[in-house]
């Protein structure tokens, strides 16, 4: 699955639920393009995962490459790519990274829902 076609995924399920599109579709995004460019290979792909709990959307993107953990570092001020990981930090009320299954590691972040 590529990052584009995950993010639409992503807001049909959020359109059916009811929940609103931003900022859940550009987190998916971020964490989506990050695992298809640097954590997968086009043989494992990468899985997208959405749960809702009454407060909160959990985006979870999983991939093979459990030996390359992503970091929010700041990149160089001229630098073209990068900072994902830090609109991810910015948006989400917070966001880690869970090792395995072997040899994997799946990237999470949890987005607040609005009070309905």
């Amino acid at each position: 699955m590529g990052a584009r076609l995950a993010r639409l995924l992503a807001e049909c399920r959020l359109r059916a639920w009811g929940l609103p599109l931003d900022p859940a579709a550009l987190v998916v995004a971020e964490l989506a393009a990050n695992a298809a460019l640097h954590g997968s290979d086009r043989r494992t792909g990468f899985r997208l995962s959405l749960g809702v709990t009454d407060t909160t959307l959990r985006i979870e993107v999983s991939d093979s490459a459990g030996d390359r953990m992503p970091g929010a570092g700041l990149p160089a001020a001229d630098a073209e790519s990068g900072r994902g990981l830090l609109l991810v930090e910015a948006l989400a009320e917070r966001w880690g990274v869970t090792p395995g299954p072997p040899p994997g590691k799946t990237v999470w972040a949890e987005v607040p829902l609005p009070e309905l």
